[in-house]
């Protein structure tokens, strides 16, 4: 008999997950909820067809490990990767503002008639970015060690 992975079986290895579907990117949506990333680091590379944002993602894998055993709960920087990226475009957002700090809330996608496919990145604030892609393929790679949440909190989200 074989059992499902449970949230918590993430414990200390570094995430590197993949969505090629709608389906696959609610997860990757759940993992980098909360994250929280400088302006600044959102690399759109049109020849490549990506756009990559290295974010600080919080643990909520480890959330209750952490809890549990009295230690802070972590956050780690991460590279979350759009790739087969055809456009991109910006609501709410002053690209000017170099010391501007997003948080995510969500990503979402949605099929438009014409065939195309759009993911949505919902950030806090009424910001927003609009990728249209080819097909869904993103990526999510921790790419440090976990580090204590300088607020030493969990993110909160209340009714």
């Amino acid at each position: 008999m074989t059992m499902d992975a449970k949230f918590e079986d993430g414990g200390e290895a570094p995430l590197n997950i993949g969505a090629l579907d709608s389906e696959d990117l609610t997860v990757i949506s759940a993992m980098v909820q909360d994250a929280v990333l400088p302006i600044g680091e959102i690399s759109w590379q049109a020849n490549q067809r990506r756009l990559a944002l290295l974010i600080n993602r919080f643990r909520w894998e480890d959330k209750t490990n952490a809890e549990r055993q009295g230690r802070p709960v972590e956050r780690v920087q991460s590279l979350l990767v759009f790739d087969t990226v055809l456009s991109v475009a910006s609501q709410g957002l002053d690209r000017s503002r170099k010391d501007l700090v997003l948080s995510v809330l969500s990503i979402t996608t949605e099929n438009a008639e014409n065939g195309d496919c759009f993911l949505t990145v919902t950030l806090a604030g009424d910001g927003a970015l609009r990728i249209r892609v080819e097909a869904v393929e993103v990526h999510l790679r921790d790419v440090t060690r976990p580090y204590a949440a300088p607020s030493r909190k969990s993110p909160n989200h209340p009714d």
